[in-house]
């Protein structure tokens, strides 16, 4: 279902338990016959590199693919998610041939290898608010280093993940290296969590589903599971934060990009109580500046949310947080510049209950919470407050006072000055019930790889 318009883009596969099982048989045939996991390395770069080329050939086809399936703005799709994923896949490909195993420091009568090999079998679990971002990211790691992958696109966004497997296909991935299994959690999801035959389940979404392949695991033959779990990511604004209109926009930009439907999404801003008026006044002035449009429009900056249902689901929570007390300052509606999609007016309200839901739980939608602190010891304890730690961001002009902030907080990424700049060359993740485990960065081929010694006697 389009959620620009409410309308049928496509009928897709429902993939069963039986699928699931046709998949990670022919991912465990691949694996064994060796044709990709024991390929030369420069074999596999060259795959892989074709694959990004096709990737920028392709680029308007999937950037359009992308924007129907989940109401990104073409031009974000365009400018980001499709460039994003080519890079990706290019930089594991690069650094297929560049990563070494290592001899172990022994006594002269031997020779210990200590050498990388892949897992075998991944089963890769991704969410519906970048598709095509996290897949590469799930993938190209994991394909760079030899393994062999099932991935299940989430059931809202499966269109870009079977146009990646095609353009894999024509790039020269050997038969049964990447299967897709489009479907639901329950019907396609659980099976390939609990396969006997996947050594791996890396997994991008919610907690409580994240949780559920633990258990798979558990139950099944012990396979490693990493998670990404998402989070409730805190700006912390210091009395002394200097440029508070570079603070708004990057405030405003960190929640309200991608309609808030973002893991790491600054939902919070815990400030000191001189700068809350000021900074509120400004955040508000940002949010009214963002009209949501339709995607379609190359000039849109706010396009649609995932689907009604969602929406539903989070107009309800901001409901329920200003019956709870909180102040609503702007936005809290539904609104419709294109009929029947889903769109929501970017949010700001100030929370005056850290216990309140809107501040505890993850709200994935454009709603920012702002939470007043007495101090910097206050602003700290309340930017720790909640269940999440995925990243978090400390404004402050003096750069010791940031640093010891940063230190303390309990997150996999701490922006200082700034909020959601990236690379490839950093990873990605996070702590506490943001779950653990690493994507991007030469960190995630460790997680596709494990060690093995070869011990020699000479």
């Amino acid at each position: 279902m389009s959620p620009r318009d409410g309308s049928v883009l496509a009928q897709i596969a429902r993939g069963s338990s039986e699928d699931v099982d046709r998949a990670a048989r022919a991912a465990r045939r691949s694996f064994d016959d060796g044709a990709w996991a024991l390929a030369d390395p420069l074999e596999r770069k060259r795959v892989l590199l074709r694959l990004a080329g096709l990737i920028d050939e392709h680029a308007e086809e999937l950037a359009q693919l992308e924007s129907a399936d989940v109401g990104h703005p073409i031009r974000d799709a365009r400018g980001v998610d499709v460039p994003g994923a080519r890079n990706c896949f290019a930089w594991y490909a690069e650094a297929i041939d560049k990563v070494y195993g290592e001899i172990a420091p022994t006594g002269g009568d031997a020779l210990a290898l200590v050498q990388r090999e892949p897992l075998g079998v991944i089963g890769a679990v991704v969410p519906w608010n970048y598709p095509l971002i996290i897949t590469a990211w799930k993938l190209a790691p994991a394909l760079a280093v030899g393994n062999s992958v099932v991935l299940k696109p989430a059931e809202q966004s499966p269109l870009t993940a079977l146009a990646l497997a095609s353009l894999a296909a024509e790039a020269g991935l050997p038969d049964g290296v990447l299967n897709v299994v489009p479907g639901f959690g329950a019907e396609a999801g659980e099976p390939l969590g609990r396969h006997p035959l996947v050594d791996k389940v890396a997994f991008t979404g919610s907690v409580e589903v994240g949780r559920r392949f633990l258990v798979y695991a558990g139950e099944s033959n012990g396979k490693a599971v990493s998670l990404e779990l998402g989070g409730k990511s805190p700006h912390v604004v210091l009395a002394d934060a200097g440029d508070l209109d570079a603070a708004a926009r990057a405030i405003g930009w960190g929640i309200f990009y991608n309609a808030g439907q973002t893991c790491h999404a600054g939902s919070r801003v815990v400030v000191e109580r001189s700068l809350v008026e000021p900074l509120s006044e400004r955040l508000v002035e940002f949010a009214r500046s963002m009209v949501p449009a339709d995607p379609a429009d190359r000039d849109t900056q706010l396009g649609a949310m995932v689907s009604s249902e969602h929406l539903a689901g989070v107009l309800g929570r901001v409901s329920r947080a200003a019956g709870n007390g909180a102040r609503l300052l702007v936005g809290g509606d539904r609104v419709e510049p294109v009929a029947g999609g889903a769109y929501m007016e970017p949010t700001v309200l100030e929370a005056l209950d850290p216990s309140d839901p809107i501040v505890q739980e993850e709200v994935f939608g454009p709603v920012l919470a702002i939470q007043r602190a007495d101090d910097v010891e206050h602003a700290i304890a309340l930017a720790n407050g909640t269940g999440y730690g995925l990243a978090a961001a400390v404004w402050s002009s003096n750069i010791t006072t940031a640093h010891r902030v940063a230190r303390r907080l309990r997150a996999g990424t701490v922006w200082v000055n700034t909020f959601d700049v990236s690379s490839l060359t950093t990873p990605f993740g996070g702590v506490k019930d943001s779950g653990h485990g690493r994507d991007r960065s030469l960190h995630a081929l460790d997680a596709c790889t494990h060690l093995k010694t070869t011990w020699v006697a000479l």
